[in-house]
C-alpha cells in the first residue's frame, strides 16, 4: 500500500476480480492506487476459474458494452477480436427467434455490433490489461471478511490471506464480489440498514457443451444461431449456437421449471431438436463434442436496491452482479458492469472521491444502467409461473404486450429494429420504443410477411455439415 506520507494519492480497494471489479479498477486508476482483493488465483491464460460459475456458458456484449469496454481501455476490443473474438453485426450475423416466436430477418441496417468471446479469453484480456497498470495491485486467495469503519464512513476492509487477517486501509472500498456478495451484512455489522430486494426467478437451468465446429464452419463466418424462450408456453425451452475462438462452439441450452435440461450428455442434442424450431439440434448432428455438459441453476434475476437506502455511508461502492444478477440468456450483465464503470470514472471527475456524499452520490447515478437491464429481463421473466410472489402489474402486462409488438414489427422493419435494438443494447432508454422509428413502422406498416423459419443460407448449412 502506498505510504500517504509519501503520496497523496487516495487508496481504493476493490473486492473481486470480476469483470466488474476489473472494469471499476480500471476506472478508479486516474484518481486513486487500487488494491484488487481476489479469493481465486487467477489463472495465466483464457481458462475459467472457480470463481466464475457461469464461464462455460455462452456470453455476449452488447454494443453499449462494446463502447464502454474501449472507453475505459482503449484497444481492449481489437485485442480481444486478434486473440479470435468476434464482433458480430446484430442482425446481419445472427439468426434469431424472438420469445413470440418470430424470426428476425437479417438486416444489415443498424451500427450495433457486439462482442463474441469465450469468457475465458475475455477475462483473460482484461485481467492482462487492467492488472499491467502501476497503479493495480492484486492480492490473490485473499478473503475479504468484513467491513471497518461506522454508519457514517467505511475506511477499510478486513481480509484473510491462509491464516493470517489484516486490514486494508481505503478512502473507498468498492464491492464487485458478485452474486455472493455479503454487503447486506458488513452494512448490518456497521449499525446500517439492509437494502430492500426483489427476486423474480424463472427457473431457468442452464446446460451447455461445447463442440468442434463441423464442416468448414469454424472459419469464424458462421452465424450465431439463437431459439429464444416463450413465456407464454411453460416450460419456456430455449439454446444459442455461439461461435468462438478456436473453431469451436459454445452451446448453451436452457429451460424453465419442469423442461429443464440435464448434465447427460447422451439428451443434449435430443433437448436441442425438441425446442420451438429444431435448427440447433440439427446443426449439431455433425458436430464433434468436446468435454462433458456442465449446468447450472443459477440464473433467477435478484436484486439489491442500495441506491434506495436512506443512509449511505462515505467510502463504500457495491458494482456488478453484486447489486443486481439477471437471468444470462438477455446478456446484460457485462455490459452493465462496463456502463457502471463508465459512470464511475465521469462521475468522480467532477468531484473529490474522498468528498462527503460522493459514494452517495455516484451509487445512484450507477444504478442507471442495473434498472434498464433490470425491467427488460424481468419484462419477460415475470411471466412465468412461479418467477414471483407478486403477480405482474397492469402496466408491466401492457408494457409486455407492446414490447411484443415491437419485436414482431423489428423482425421486418429496418427502421424500427434499430429503435429496438437501441434499447436491448441499453444504448438507449425504453423511450426509445416509442419513437416515430417505432411507431410509424408499427403502425402503417411494413407489408412484407414474416419469415417462416430460420434465415440460415444454403451455403451456412452447408458449412456445417461434415
Amino acid at each position: 500500500m502506498p505510504d500517504r506520507a509519501l503520496d497523496p494519492r487516495p487508496t481504493a480497494v476493490v473486492i473481486g476480480a470480476s469483470v466488474a471489479g476489473l472494469l471499476a479498477a480500471s476506472a478508479l486508476t486516474a484518481f486513486a492506487d487500487v488494491i484488487v482483493v481476489e479469493r481465486d488465483t487467477l489463472p495465466d491464460g483464457p481458462e475459467p476459474r472457480r470463481g466464475v460459475p457461469q464461464a462455460r456458458h455462452a456470453h455476449m456484449v452488447w454494443s453499449a458494452g462494446v463502447k464502454a469496454f474501449d472507453e475505459l481501455l482503449p484497444g481492449v476490443v481489437d485485442e480481444v477480436v486478434a486473440e479470435g473474438g468476434r464482433l458480430i453485426h446484430v442482425t446481419g450475423d445472427m439468426v434469431s427467434r424472438a420469445p413470440n416466436e418470430i424470426w428476425f430477418r437479417r438486416f444489415l441496417a443498424t451500427h450495433h455490433r457486439n462482442l463474441v468471446c469465450s469468457r475465458g479469453l475475455l477475462d483473460h484480456v482484461l485481467r492482462r490489461r487492467v492488472l499491467a497498470d502501476a497503479r493495480v495491485t492484486v492480492r490473490q486467495n485473499t478473503t475479504a471478511l468484513a467491513l471497518e469503519g461506522d454508519t457514517g464512513r467505511v475506511t477499510g476492509v478486513r481480509v484473510r490471506t491462509g491464516d493470517e487477517e489484516t486490514s486494508l486501509t481505503a478512502d473507498l472500498v468498492v464491492d464487485a464480489s458478485g452474486r455472493g456478495s455479503r454487503t447486506p451484512r458488513w452494512l448490518a455489522d456497521l449499525g446500517l440498514p439492509a437494502p430492500a430486494e426483489r427476486e423474480v426467478d424463472a427457473g431457468v437451468a442452464y446446460a451447455t457443451r461445447l463442440y468442434r465446429a463441423p464442416g468448414t464452419s469454424g472459419d469464424g463466418s458462421f452465424p450465431l444461431v439463437n431459439v429464444q424462450a416463450n413465456p407464454a408456453k411453460a416450460p419456456g425451452r430455449g439454446g444459442i449456437v455461439l461461435p468462438v475462438e478456436g473453431g469451436r462452439w459454445i452451446v448453451t441450452l436452457s429451460g424453465t421449471r419442469g423442461g429443464e435440461p440435464t448434465a447427460d450428455p447422451e439428451a443434449f442434442v435430443a433437448f436441442a431438436l425438441g425446442l420451438g424450431d429444431p435448427v440447433i439440434g440439427e446443426l449439431l448432428v455433425d458436430a464433434t463434442p468436446i468435454g462433458d455438459v456442465a449446468t447450472t441453476h443459477a440464473t433467477a434475476n435478484r436484486r439489491r436496491y442500495y441506491e434506495k437506502l436512506r443512509q449511505w455511508p462515505d467510502g463504500l461502492l457495491v458494482l456488478g452482479d453484486a447489486v443486481a444478477g439477471y437471468n444470462p440468456v438477455y446478456g446484460h450483465g457485462l455490459t452493465v458492469a462496463a456502463r457502471s464503470a463508465v459512470i464511475v470514472r465521469d462521475a468522480l471527475r467532477a468531484t473529490d472521491l474522498t468528498a462527503p456524499g460522493t459514494a452517495r452520490r455516484v451509487q445512484r447515478a450507477a444504478s442507471r444502467p442495473v434498472s434498464a437491464a433490470w425491467d427488460l429481463a424481468v419484462g419477460q421473466d415475470a411471466f412465468y409461473p412461479g418467477a414471483s410472489a407478486v403477480p405482474p402489474t397492469a402496466a408491466e402486462r401492457f408494457l409486455a404486450r407492446f414490447v411484443d409488438r415491437a419485436v414482431a414489427t423489428g423482425a421486418r422493419s429496418p427502421r424500427a429494429l434499430g429503435a429496438l435494438l437501441d434499447v436491448m443494447s441499453l444504448e438507449k432508454p425504453p423511450t426509445r420504443l416509442f419513437s416515430p422509428d417505432m411507431l410509424v413502422p408499427m403502425l402503417f406498416g411494413p407489408k412484407r410477411a414474416h419469415l417462416d423459419g430460420p434465415p440460415l443460407t444454403e451455403a451456412e448449412r452447408k458449412s456445417a455439415r461434415r
